[in-house]
This record gives structure tokens, C-alpha cells and sequence, in this order.
């Protein structure tokens, strides 16, 4: 369908209201919830070919993720839907003052490939929840999911409700050329100022989940073989392919050597002597991405893996630890693979004043026993969200957001803050008939003034 025929369709669709019985929405995830359950095996299938994830892996990073936003959203949606009384100015009585949220209206979800399926559903569940129409554009580079999404989504919601966009760069540009009440984006920071750009148009507000080199600060009190084992699990999920993947790591200088060999041996231990065969190791996503990452090893001192394998579409990346230098070429983008430089640093001080010396991250990841330390980093580094003594985790929470600042992205959703996101808040008063108190009506005078002045001081 022609894409501006497309958001004339959708747009219309919310002008009728259907979308607003909170009963509807909470009807229409039910759906997706039921669709998803049932269609879990297909789903599972559409992962594995798009990015050789295994089960397991699948339902742990995405299937799992998703139904349980689901049932967190679908319990708790009537609540958040209230209007929310809040405290009315002495000056304003009698009157009651309440908040109200209402759905923007046409919103686009433009989703990105690395977690294809989470990445397009949950902010879809933010939307529906809200009372939003939505196009959802996936990533041609998960064709697989993509084609998935799209019989779901057609199983699920009426087309003029929600639906789905497939194609390449051309159809997300044709859609970013058209208005949007909302757009949400999720994806690198460089097409992020574009999409900021195109919306900024319409005065479209804008929701980006971005990026970021994501560091790990490890300081001499650290539980040394916990961080190894923990700093593995992050970069190996997803083969790295995660925003919020460990980067690279700072680790005092002392502890380096150890740290080093302890990750060597839950690397092994994670996938075996051959990972580049291992069925459970995610496929890096396409040849180019292969081959950047490739090439982002060349010359440089590797401690620890380096092989690659390739097949027709991509190929697989070992988990390899690299000698990191402030000016490697690892250091100069995101690397978004299983390459970790390590950084010796002398203190945390070091440490605090390397972080702070680039863009904001969109996670950091600190290991410490030292709660002064603890209470340094957090103060001092500005970033998205993070762990103190792991990794990733603190985005599988529905009672704190999930988000970025500065060039790491702007807002944040997951639970409540999802609803919120999706919402406009309009600030109301309803104010009393029985009562009109005159003092804020000409003619000004003393006596009024004086009242004025009781009221607001």
C-alpha cells in the first residue's frame, strides 16, 4: 500500500476512537499475548534463520521478554488509565485537579535487527496500551522475523490499527517524510539525527533508543572470577550484538593480567573449544557487519581468540580479547560483536576521567566491593542505566525505564514509563460552581491585593 495512503488510513482510524475503550486495548493484547504463545515454535524459527539464535536464547532475550511486558502491561493497565488526582493550589478553590493521559494518535515504531522481534513488540505494547494507532517499519537485514511480524500483526489488530511495513531504506524514508504524532526509534546514533531531523519537520516528539560504546570498570576489589563470568555473559549474548553489550573494559592495573586469563576460561567454558561450530552461537548479522568486524582486528595485539569463520550470508567471530589503547581503531565506534578490548588503568580516578572524556554511554557496568568506589562512578559518569557487579540486567525490569542521554539516545519506556511514553498528559482543573472568589477580576484593588498576596507567597 502506498505509504501515504497508509498513515491517511491509520490516522482516520484514530479519529473514530476505537482505539480508546481501555477495554479494546486490553483485548487486542490479550491477542498478541495468545498469538505469541501459540506461534512460539515459528517465532523461534524466524530467529534462528535471520540470526542463528538458538531456542533457549530466544526465549530468554526476546519470546520471554515480550510476554512478560505483556502480562505486566495487561495487569496493570486500568490503573495507569485513571485519571490521577493531585493536589489542588489553596489559591484555586474550590476546584480538583487531575491528570489525564491521551494517546498521541499516529505513531511509527522504526525497529532495528539485532533483538528484531523484542525491539519491534515491546515499544508496539507501549503504543497499543497508550490507545495509539502504530506502523510498525522492521529491519530488512531480519527478513525472516520481519515476514513473521507481519503475519502476526495481521492476525492480531485490524490493519488500520496497527500494521506493518516491510522493505528497505527507501520505504523508511518515504514514511519519515510523513507526519507522525510520536516516532520511535531504536538503532545507531548516526541514522538517529535523521530521524530527529525529519521529525523536527512536524514538531514530532521523538523517542530514541540509541547506542554507544558501553564500558566496564573493574577496580582491584572486584570478585575477580564473578566479573569474568559476568562481563562473558554480556558480550556473548547475541554474539555481542546487544546496545547495551559490554564495549570495553578499564581494569586497574593491577588485577589486568588475572582478569584476562579468567575471561580466557569462561570464554571456553561458555562455548567450548571451537565456538566458531557451536550450534548455540549466534551468526553475526550480515557479511558487511562480518567483515567490518574483521577488519576492526586487523593490527591490532590480540590476547585471546581472533578466528573467524564465514559462510554465505555472514559467517560467526570468536570471542576475542584485544589490547586496547585509547586510540585503537576498536576504540574509535561501537563495536557491536564479540571483541572486547582491555584497558589497563592505574585508579578509578583514571578510569572516571576516560569515561567522562567521551560521548555518554548508554550503559556502564561497575565491579567493585568498594562502596566508596561504587559511590564515585555513579555520581560522577553520566550514562543510561547500568549494573553495579553485572551485566545487562537492569534493562529486564519493569519499574525502571530503559533508556539513553546525551548521544546514547532521549527518553525511556519499559512497564509504566512505556504507557507514559506513548501518552500526552494533559493537566486539568474542574472548578467548583457553588463558590467564585473575586479577587482575580477587575478592577484590581487594595483589599484584592492583599488576598492575592495571602494566597501566593
Amino acid at each position: 500500500m502506498e505509504i501515504h495512503s497508509l498513515t491517511e488510513r491509520q490516522r482516520s482510524y484514530f479519529s473514530s476512537g476505537k482505539t480508546l475503550p481501555v477495554k479494546t486495548r486490553l483485548d487486542a493484547l490479550k491477542a498478541l499475548k495468545a498469538y505469541i504463545q501459540k506461534e512460539e515454535d515459528s517465532l523461534k524459527s524466524a530467529l534462528q534463520e535471520d540470526l542463528n539464535k538458538s531456542g533457549f536464547e530466544s526465549y530468554l532475550c526476546e519470546i520471554g521478554l515480550i510476554l512478560d511486558e505483556l502480562n505486566y502491561t495487561i495487569r496493570s493497565l486500568t490503573k495507569w488509565a485513571k485519571p490521577r488526582r493531585v493536589p489542588t493550589p489553596l489559591a484555586q478553590f474550590p476546584a480538583r485537579s487531575f491528570l489525564l493521559h491521551e494517546p498521541y494518535g499516529l505513531t511509527l515504531i522504526l525497529a532495528p535487527w539485532n533483538y528484531p522481534l523484542l525491539l519491534c513488540l515491546d515499544p508496539l505494547i507501549g503504543a497499543v496500551a497508550a490507545g495509539n494507532c502504530a506502523i510498525i517499519k522492521p529491519s530488512e537485514d531480519a527478513p525472516a522475523v520481519s515476514r513473521a511480524l507481519a503475519k502476526m500483526i495481521a492476525a492480531v489488530f485490524p490493519p488500520e490499527w496497527v500494521t506493518v511495513a516491510e522493505g528497505g531504506r527507501e520505504t523508511s524514508s518515504a514514511l519519515l517524510d510523513e507526519r507522525f504524532d510520536f516516532i520511535f526509534f531504536t538503532g545507531g546514533t548516526s541514522v538517529g539525527r535523521i530521524v530527529m531531523e525529519k521529525a523536527s519537520a512536524h514538531l514530532t516528539p521523538v523517542l530514541l533508543e540509541l547506542g554507544g560504546k558501553s564500558p566496564v570498570i573493574v577496580d582491584k576489589t572486584a570478585d575477580l572470577p564473578l566479573t569474568a563470568r559476568r562481563i562473558a555473559f554480556g558480550k556473548l549474548l547475541n554474539a555481542g550484538q546487544t546496545c547495551v553489550a559490554p564495549d570495553y573494559v578499564l581494569v586497574d592495573a593491577s588485577v589486568k593480567e588475572p582478569l584476562t586469563a579468567l575471561l580466557q576460561k569462561e570464554f571456553a567454558a561458555m562455548l567450548g573449544p571451537d565456538p566458531l561450530h557451536n550450534p548455540d552461537f549466534v551468526r553475526i548479522v550480515n557479511r558487511h557487519h562480518f567483515d567490518r568486524l574483521c577488519g576492526l582486528l586487523e593490527g591490532e595485539t590480540i590476547l585471546y581468540g581472533g578466528r573467524s569463520r564465514a559462510d554465505e550470508r555472514s559467517g560467526w567471530v570468536e570471542p576475542t580479547l584485544v589490547e586496547g589503547s585509547a586510540h585503537c581503531k576498536l576504540m574509535q565506534e561501537e563495536i557491536f560483536g564479540p571483541i572486547l578490548p582491555i584497558l589497563p588503568v592505574q585508579d578509578l580516578e583514571e578510569a572516571i576521567h576516560f569515561v567522562n572524556s567521551r560521548e555518554k554511554p548508554l550503559a556502564l557496568y561497575l565491579f567493585t566491593r568498594d562502596r566508596s568506589a561504587e559511590n564515585a562512578v555513579l555520581s560522577r559518569c553520566s550514562f543510561g542505566g547500568g549494573c553495579v557487579n553485572d551485566t545487562i540486567i537492569h534493562l529486564a525490569s519493569h519499574h525502571m525505564g530503559f533508556g539513553g542521554v546525551g548521544s546514547s539516545g532521549m527518553g525511556s519506556y519499559h512497564g509504566e514509563r512505556s504507557f507514559l511514553a506513548f501518552s500526552h498528559e494533559k493537566s486539568m482543573v474542574k472548578k467548583a460552581l457553588w463558590l467564585d472568589l473575586p479577587m482575580r477580576y477587575f478592577p484590581f484593588t487594595t483589599q484584592k491585593e492583599k488576598l492575592v498576596r495571602f494566597f501566593l507567597k
